[in-house]
């Protein structure tokens, strides 16, 4: 049985510019899934990084409010709500409330550095 406390995994700030602690990764965690999930935090008015991944990934919002960019396309976005994010998409996240936004990023096959393209920093 594996489970892994969110308050047990390193947090660190990731290369679009959110905190994040890596919740599960086949790569480390030596399991036989081909996803990656991750906890996400922006402080309030906080923006990731334009980016792109070559692989697909989910948003999901679990607490806060934000405003989703996905290549032209702009929404606001509120805990409960799933974003799903195309391959090769251009992609940014802003936090909006007065609290940090919290969500979980779902990336298929599993996350890796070099399937990441930071396009524009803020």
């Amino acid at each position: 049985m594996l489970i892994h406390r969110l308050t047990d995994c390193t947090e660190f700030v990731a290369g679009d510019g959110t905190r994040l602690r890596e919740l599960l990764h086949p790569a480390k965690h030596l399991i036989s899934a081909r996803y990656s999930i991750a906890h996400a935090s922006l402080a309030q008015g906080q923006s990731s990084h334009l980016h792109q991944l070559s692989t697909s990934e989910v948003y999901y919002i679990l607490s806060g409010v934000g405003r989703m960019q996905i290549d032209d396309e702009t929404r606001s976005v509120f805990p409960g709500d799933l974003i799903y994010i195309a391959p090769q998409a251009k992609q940014r996240i802003t936090s909006l409330g007065s609290d940090a936004l919290e969500f979980l990023c779902i990336v298929d096959p599993a996350w890796r550095a070099e399937d990441e393209v930071i396009l524009e920093a803020t």
